[in-house]
């Protein structure tokens, strides 16, 4: 029996400003939902530019439960397209990514279509004579998402034909994108080799609410990095310099006072990230030139700024956290209520030293890898606390750290770095987006938030 089908007021009563119901990790229908209304109605991360430098490059990806490729076309622009055949529906590729040459073959039929996603050709096509196929859906060819939008080289896509702009929705926010390419004497990022990949048993948001929670690293990740802090606390005596990999996982031991100086910032739309003044990227060891290449290329002022802002996790509703000091960027893929497929990409800041790559590279194996020394105790938290929520001693979520009775919603501001208010702040996106095309007022709402 569904309890929240065309329900938006029992969907919005699932979330208070202090605590969140446990059916929004655990419950199959609202899973549906999601995928049906909030996917649909947010930008979400498709994909890199540099993944398909070359005309007829394509990638393959998700967005929510839909299939979508995009693709890079003769003239150099790129497309985001369901991925999916007019014809039978078939899915039109199946690997991660390739390039097509010229069309897109569908598999089951033949039938081409240029990679803009126009029909090109039928096979046979005098079978069609006297129908109506040419002025039918299926002549357009691919069908295109809802609305597809290329920032810096990152691809994001809209599934709704109508909603929220793309400017709109990030905002502010596209800061840490900036920030993260500008490190790039450059300007411009690749992103270099596949993602690290492995299932997670737990709901996605889980992940999400993860990424900006400052209370847990030094007890969670007590048995793995603080071990580590351990060791080479004892083998520093013996001289030496500190190795990269000590350098990336020690902070994760730092004590409440430094995560709580470091700050934590939101935005409208359930964006924000954690590491305002400072974050546990900010005391690596320089590595020799960087710096004179960013004033050679920013001038000294503009370097220092892009390189003295040290944020730790930025959270981009719904899905994905990037990483700026270190050029990484995580996907979290819903695949069920109760599981979550995380990809780790990294990425090379165009002409600058290897070393910063080979520090990117140390980090996600360390931290994001299915061998990582730190990402398993996240793992155990999250399977831990999907199992607890199907527990009736208590229906219900705690999300009030720091929190002030009227909290202001959809608005930029400042808190204390262990506040939970970028977790308040999602789970407001989250209602905002599941219900704004539930109903027809709905639907008269999201008009309004064009």
């Amino acid at each position: 029996m569904s309890r929240y089908e065309a329900d938006p007021a029992a969907v919005k009563a699932l979330v208070t400003p202090e605590r969140v119901h446990r059916d929004v990790y655990t419950s199959p229908e609202i899973f549906r939902l999601e995928m049906e209304h909030l996917f649909a109605n947010t930008w979400v991360y498709v994909g890199h530019a540099s993944q398909i430098p070359n005309p007829g490059d394509y990638l393959s990806t998700e967005v929510g439960n839909q299939p979508v490729l995009a693709s890079r076309h003769k003239d150099g622009s790129i497309h985001v397209l369901h991925n999916r055949c007019p014809h039978k529906g078939t899915k039109i590729v199946s690997e991660a990514c390739g390039n097509t040459g010229f069309v897109f073959r569908c598999p089951y039929h033949a039938w081409l279509f240029k990679t803009d996603g126009a029909l090109h050709a039928i096979p046979y096509h005098r079978g069609y004579q006297d129908t109506d196929l040419m002025t039918s859906e299926a002549a357009t060819g691919l069908p295109r998402v809802g609305a597809f939008k290329v920032y810096r080289d990152f691809i994001f896509a809209r599934l709704a034909k109508e909603g929220v702009d793309f400017e709109t929705f990030f905002g502010d926010s596209l800061s840490s994108i900036d920030n993260m390419v500008d490190r790039s004497p450059a300007g411009k990022l690749v992103l270099e080799g596949a993602p690290l990949r492995y299932m997670h048993p737990c709901n996605w948001k889980m992940l999400v609410e993860n990424q900006t929670d400052t209370c847990h690293p030094m007890v969670a990740h007590e048995s793995s990095a603080g071990t580590a802090v351990s060791v080479w606390e004892r083998e520093q005596a013996k001289g030496g310099k500190k190795p990269m990999a000590v350098e990336v996982y020690a902070p994760f031991m730092a004590p409440y006072d430094f995560f709580e100086k470091m700050g934590l910032r939101v935005w409208p739309n359930g964006h924000g990230h954690t590491g305002v003044t400072t974050s546990i990227h900010a005391d690596y060891s320089a590595v020799p030139g960087y710096f004179d290449q960013m004033v050679a290329a920013y001038g000294e002022e503009r370097a220092k700024a892009i390189l003295g802002e040290n944020r730790h996790n930025t959270c981009y509703f719904p899905n994905i956290m990037v990483k700026g000091p270190i050029q990484t960027l995580r996907v979290f893929k819903p695949i069920a209520a109760d599981r979550t497929l995380v990809e780790s990409y990294t990425f090379r800041l165009v002409d600058a030293p290897d070393m910063l790559f080979e520090r990117t590279l140390m980090y996600n194996r360390l931290i994001n890898a299915p061998t990582s020394i730190v990402g398993h105790d996240d793992l155990e938290m999250y399977e831990r606390a999907q199992l607890g929520l199907h527990s009736d001693g208590y229906e219900w979520v705690n999300i009030q750290r720091l929190y002030k009775p009227g909290e202001a919603e959809d608005v930029t501001d400042t808190a204390g770095g262990t506040s939970e208010r970028q977790m308040r702040n999602q789970f407001h996106a989250w209602v905002k987006y599941m219900t704004m095309s539930m109903t027809p007022e709905g639907a008269d709402l999201q008009e309004a938030a064009e």
